[in-house]
C-alpha cells in the first residue's frame, strides 16, 4: 500500500501514519520527494485498508498497489509525469529531441555540434565525458575536462546538457558542474548503489534499459531511484541483445507501448545505439515516435568519419537537419509536435 501525504504534511502527520502501519505488523518505507512524501507499507497489505488512513491529518490518499514496483506504476499515478528540464518538457504533448556527439573530443567539435543541433531544432544536447567501453584500451572520455567542454558549448545556445554518470564518486562533480540531466547507462541499470545515490538528488535522470533486461527489471531499477525521493525519472529504450547480428541491437518498439501502459514515467528512445548504423537512425526514429515515445536521443557529430567513438552510428549535421524535417511532419500527422527552442533566448545567448 502507498499513502500519499499532502504537500504541507508535517513530521507529526507522517509519524502518525508510520505508527499505524507498524501497529499492524508491517514495515515502513518513507520516500521524501521535493513536492510530497510517499509512505509505503511493506508486508501483508491485506491487514490494511485505505479507509484506515484517508481521514488522518496530512493524508492526501492511499491505495493498494499490486505491482512489485510501486512508485513508478501507473496504477497509483494515472496521469503521465512530465519532467521539466529548464523549460523543455519531456512527457507531454510535444516530442523532445536530445542530440549531440557520443563523446566529447575537442572544443571545436563541441561548439560545431552545439551550433548544428540547436539550429536544427534540438532542445537538449548530449555528450559523453565519461565513456563505458567494452575494451579497456578504447577511448574512455575526457573526464572532468570534457564535462566543462560540454557545458560551455551547450551554454552558448542555451541547451540543457545530458551526460552519463558511471561512478557514484563523481556525483558531486556532476552537481558542481550543474549537469541538467544525469544519464545512467545500460551497463549500470542495475548498479543499485548508484541508483540509490541519484535517488537522493533533485536532478532529472535518464535510465537506460539493460542489454537483456526485462520490462519488470527495468521498472524495478527505476523504483530504486524513486524510493530515494527523486521522481524526475525518464526511461530510455536503446535496443536489447538477441541472437541477431545484422545490426547492433534490436530496438524493442513494443516496449514503448508496454511502458506507456505500465508506468507514468516519460519514455525516450535511442535509435543510434539500437541500429548501430547511421542509415538506420531515421527509420528507427520514426518508428519510435509512431509508437508513442516522448523524446529521442540521437548521436550527431560535425564529422562522423572522424568521431573517436561510435562513428558508424552518428549522423552528420546535415543528415540530422533532414531528419528533423521528417520528424516534424510525422509528429504533426500524429497530433503532436516537435518542441522548438526559444528563439529569442537563443539569440540573446549568442549575441
Amino acid at each position: 500500500m502507498i499513502i500519499v501525504m499532502q504537500p504541507d504534511a508535517g513530521d507529526s502527520d507522517i509519524a502518525a501514519v508510520e505508527a499505524k502501519i507498524r501497529a499492524h505488523g508491517l514495515d515502513v518505507h518513507v520516500s521524501r520527494g521535493t513536492e510530497r512524501t510517499l509512505i509505503g507499507a511493506i508486508g501483508d497489505e491485506r491487514k490494511l485498508d485505505p479507509e484506515m488512513f484517508d481521514p488522518m491529518p496530512g493524508v492526501e490518499r492511499s491505495l493498494h498497489i499490486l505491482k512489485p514496483y510501486k512508485l513508478v506504476a501507473r496504477e497509483w499515478h494515472k496521469a503521465s509525469t512530465i519532467v521539466d528540464v529548464r523549460g523543455a518538457r519531456i512527457g507531454g504533448s510535444d516530442v523532445q529531441i536530445i542530440a549531440g556527439p557520443c563523446s566529447v573530443e575537442t572544443d571545436s567539435q563541441m561548439h560545431a555540434a552545439a551550433a548544428g543541433v540547436a539550429t536544427a531544432g534540438a532542445r537538449l544536447m548530449r555528450g559523453g565525458a565519461f565513456k563505458p567501453r567494452t575494451s579497456p584500451y578504447a577511448f574512455q572520455g575526457k573526464g572532468v575536462e570534457g564535462l566543462a567542454m560540454l557545458k560551455n558549448a551547450a551554454a552558448r545556445y542555451n541547451l540543457p546538457i545530458v551526460t552519463e554518470l558511471m561512478d557514484v564518486r563523481m556525483l558531486d562533480t556532476f552537481l558542481e558542474h550543474d549537469v541538467d540531466v544525469i544519464q545512467i547507462g545500460t551497463r549500470n541499470m542495475q548498479n543499485f548503489d548508484l541508483l540509490k545515490e541519484v535517488g537522493k538528488v533533485n536532478v532529472p535522470v535518464i535510465l537506460k534499459r539493460g542489454m537483456s533486461a526485462t520490462i519488470s527489471e527495468w521498472l524495478m531499477a527505476a523504483e530504486y531511484i524513486a524510493a530515494g525521493g527523486n521522481h524526475r525519472i525518464m526511461l530510455c529504450e536503446r535496443g536489447i541483445r538477441t541472437f541477431e547480428t545484422a545490426y547492433r541491437n534490436v530496438l524493442d518498439v513494443t516496449a514503448v507501448a508496454v511502458l506507456k501502459k505500465e508506468t507514468h514515467l516519460p519514455v525516450i528512445v535511442d535509435p543510434s545505439h539500437a541500429g548501430g548504423k547511421a542509415w538506420m537512425v531515421p527509420a528507427l526514429s520514426c518508428a519510435a515516435i509512431a509508437a508513442g515515445a516522448d523524446a529521442l536521443l540521437i548521436e550527431v557529430h560535425p564529422c562522423p568519419t572522424e568521431a573517436w567513438c561510435d562513428a558508424d552510428q552518428a549522423l552528420s549535421i546535415d543528415e540530422f537537419g533532414g531528419l528533423m524535417q521528417r520528424l516534424r511532419a510525422l509528429t504533426q500527422a500524429m497530433g503532436r509536435a516537435l518542441s522548438r527552442p526559444n528563439t529569442e533566448r537563443h539569440l540573446e545567448t549568442i549575441a
